[in-house]
């Protein structure tokens, strides 16, 4: 069985932030993931991870201006001075807090720009990015995100990653599988996992509809993971979802699935 990764952005919201990698160790995790490290001291984050016997396993690129919007700038052709320096930013961070897997939203694109303009920018940047990771030996990831819970997403099945990644053919970008964004997308979990698990870096996981803990929907999340395993993938699952009451409470499906964390 792969490693679970709490997240911090939807798990342990009973309490700060920076209290929430101790309450994730309480819980039993090892390791956790979240959003962005911008928007803390990077110092204290580091600090909370050492301090709590955790790793932190998995960041994601700057996304813009989340607050007013912004879900990932690397396919707005207006954005792309903006994208790079990002890219120094996210650097920065991965050699502090000693991260060597970076995910990238792609977001949306608010121009008048041609299909064509804008996937020969998004093959651009992501193209860059992957370059200056592999100088300091990290991994890209890309991962779609349904349309339905972010309209105008520009990247939103697993195919549509994985045309970009075989575009690319670099031997440092992956996927990351997101099993309620696929589910969103009435994808076939079992058919993707089988054709591309190689390509697989990172899987997280919410139950659907609510986006809730697994057993909560209709998602057969048990036999996803058996799969996976199955086939080989020794990579984390991150629990990204919305805990009904209790964080700790949520997590009763781990023991009943005859998992640990």
């Amino acid at each position: 069985m792969s490693v679970f990764s709490a997240n911090l952005n939807f798990l342990f919201n009973e309490v700060p932030f920076m209290e929430r990698f101790s309450a994730a160790a309480k819980a039993g995790f090892k390791n956790v993931e979240f959003m962005f490290p911008y928007d803390f001291d990077q110092n204290e984050v580091k600090k909370q991870v050492e301090e709590n016997k955790l790793k932190l396993v998995l960041f994601n690129l700057p996304a813009g201006n989340w607050n007013e919007g912004d879900r990932g700038i690397a396919a707005d052709p207006a954005r792309k001075e903006e994208f790079k320096l990002g890219v120094a930013k996210a650097l920065e961070a991965a050699k502090l807090l000693e991260v060597s897997r970076i995910n990238c939203l792609v977001g949306k694109v608010t121009g008048d720009y041609t299909d064509k303009e804008i996937m020969e920018n998004l093959l651009d940047n992501l193209s860059f990015a992957a370059d200056e990771f592999k100088k300091a030996g990290l991994d890209l990831l890309i991962e779609p995100i349904n349309h339905l819970d972010i309209p105008g997403f520009y990247l939103n099945t697993t195919d549509q990653v994985m045309e970009i990644i075989y575009i690319l053919n670099k031997s440092n970008i992956y996927l990351q599988y997101d099993i309620y964004h696929a589910e969103r997308e009435g994808e076939d979990h079992n058919q993707l996992i089988e054709k591309y698990i190689a390509n697989i870096a990172h899987v997280q996981v919410a139950d659907n509809p609510g986006r809730n803990q697994p057993s909560t929907g209709v998602i057969a999340v048990k036999d996803l993971f058996a799969k996976l395993s199955g086939l080989g993938y020794k990579g984390y699952i991150g629990l990204e979802y919305k805990p009904t009451g209790d964080t700790v409470e949520s997590l009763s499906w781990v023991k009943a699935y005859g998992y640990e964390l």
